[in-house]
């Protein structure tokens, strides 16, 4: 999924105005300024759209987790430079310290449905034999249901 689109999601999915986005940035450990958060949160069509890249969404899911659940003791973990569809879930899973069966709730909306099995095998390490690639229909299913159980 395109780093931009999963920012916008959660922006709107937690009512997220520019100072907390920034705020979120920060305790990622990425400064950044009003324009840039405005310039990455634009659609693509708009012609000062800028790309999001992996770095500076893993430093915003970071933050995020801190937000949500407070700093953990010891260094914190250092953003990746490249992300995966399975990572956002992860992230995103860690943020709002959600169960299987919770996030099982949110993705099996509509006509898609996982089997708590095949949920688990996104969150294995990628070497793992069951380990299962997260495609884009997964993750978009389950964002749509964490609008829908936060945002309302």
């Amino acid at each position: 999924m395109n780093s931009n689109d999963v920012l916008r999601r959660i922006r709107y999915t937690f009512n997220l105005d520019d100072s907390k986005m920034i705020s979120i940035f920060g305790l990622g450990g990425l400064d950044t300024t009003r324009a840039q958060v405005s310039d990455w949160l634009k659609r693509d069509d708009d012609p000062e759209y800028v790309k999001c890249g992996d770095r500076q969404l893993a430093i915003f899911l970071n933050g995020l987790i801190i937000e949500k659940r407070g700093r953990k003791d010891g260094p914190q973990p250092e953003p990746e430079t490249q992300l995966s569809n399975n990572m956002i879930f992860r992230k995103l899973k860690i943020a709002l310290n959600l169960q299987a069966d919770e996030v099982l709730g949110m993705v099996n909306q509509g006509d898609f449905h996982i089997s708590k099995h095949e949920l688990s095998a996104f969150f294995r390490k990628p070497g793992h034999k069951h380990y299962r690639e997260c495609k884009d229909q997964a993750l978009r299913n389950f964002m749509k249901g964490m609008q829908l159980k936060y945002r309302g």
